[in-house]
């Protein structure tokens, strides 16, 4: 294992900058924010620790990229930010996300209210969910695992002309894998950050995906023709679990992360690590580290307790807010699911801790 270590003065200077016009900006930031973000140079921090690799496959040592402080963050001419008449996160399902349609519900839900609290001070809206014939995306049956797939380029111009006005970006995120060209394996998700859109596939988040007991293998396809979506009817969907939910959760908001212009974390141990393998992202926190929460700070305007405030009600609250259920409900289970959260449990402690530097 290889430990990635910065000296104090170097994540000084990530976080503050030596910028006077930058530096006078950090000065102006609440006392207890400037508290909690300062645990990024103390080397005693409990709180934000050192990236560590753990094979010659993990992202930092096998996709080499410049860092980010934030004064590169700030002057990214590139960069997009929220405005007034553009500050809504838009959320488009793709094919079903659940057995039944009440578990695919709550748990969209879920991650909308995630996305709310980590993302606090925006709009998160959820548009109507669309089976995978409406984005007329190729596919097909990868040759190594057996799975479906559907192509992510195509995925991103359905949704790029499908962006509402008011919107900052739209996300989708589907249960079916993703290809982004015929001689890749798979890929997690794609973006495009000059468009606002991006799709996020949890296929492979679920426990057995890579078990030789996975259900997901598809023997032959069958496709009459390029319009033939048939096969999507009934395709396999792993069993929502807590961590399963965790992943989703990590998955989305580093994802989002990008299209706020986030790059890729090399200070510290953070959610917007890249991560090369499933291992490696199970690794990654779900927060962000000091110099990360200052970017996404600088780019949203939140205040960091009222944000960790919200992530810990999201956590408390076991339900996802769906009002009573309907006898339609009823009929296909239970109408408001608990929300499997035990994952998130020593998040929750950590966001505490934080709390209580905050509030000192």
């Amino acid at each position: 294992m290889q430990i990635i270590r910065h000296s104090e003065q170097t994540l000084k200077t990530a976080l503050i900058s030596k910028n006077p016009v930058l530096v006078s900006q950090y000065e102006k930031l609440d006392a207890g924010e400037q508290r909690l973000m300062n645990e990024a140079f103390q080397p005693a921090s409990d709180l934000f620790g050192p990236i560590t690799l753990h094979s010659p496959s993990d992202w930092i040592t096998s996709h080499p990229e410049a860092p980010q402080d934030f004064e590169q963050f700030f002057s990214d001419p590139y960069r997009k930010t929220p405005s007034p008449d553009k500050c809504s996160i838009y959320i488009q399902s793709i094919g079903s996300l659940g057995n039944t349609r009440i578990i695919s519900e709550e748990y969209i839900k879920w991650l909308t209210g995630y996305c709310k609290a980590y993302f606090y001070g925006l709009r998160v809206k959820l548009l109507e969910p669309v089976p995978v014939s409406a984005t007329r995306c190729s596919f097909r049956v990868n040759e190594n695992t057996q799975n479906l797939q559907i192509h992510a380029g195509d995925i991103l111009k359905f949704l790029k002309k499908k962006k509402p006005e008011d919107a900052f970006c739209i996300v989708g995120i589907t249960m079916i894998d993703l290809y982004p060209r015929d001689s890749w394996n798979f890929v997690f998700g794609q973006a495009s950050l000059t468009d606002g859109v991006g799709i996020f596939s949890f296929a492979r988040y679920g426990s057995d995906f890579y078990s030789m007991r996975y259900e997901g293998k598809v023997k032959k396809l069958k496709k009459t023709s390029s319009s033939d979506y048939s096969i999507f009817n009934n395709y396999y969907i792993p069993e929502i679990t807590s961590v399963l939910l965790l992943r989703s959760c990590k998955t989305l908001t580093h994802e989002i992360g990008h299209i706020f212009g986030l790059r890729h974390c090399q200070w510290l141990a953070c959610l917007m690590q890249g991560s090369n393998h499933l291992e490696e992202a199970d690794r990654r926190p779900l927060n962000l580290c000091p110099i990360c929460l200052r970017k996404l700070q600088c780019a949203v305007g939140f205040s960091i307790v009222e944000r960790y405030k919200a992530l810990v009600r999201w956590i408390d609250d076991e339900s996802s807010g769906t009002p009573g259920a309907t006898p339609e409900h009823s009929r296909e289970g239970n109408g408001n699911l608990p929300k499997p959260v035990e994952a998130f449990k020593e998040w929750k402690e950590w966001i505490i801790k934080c709390l209580a530097v905050l509030q000192k």
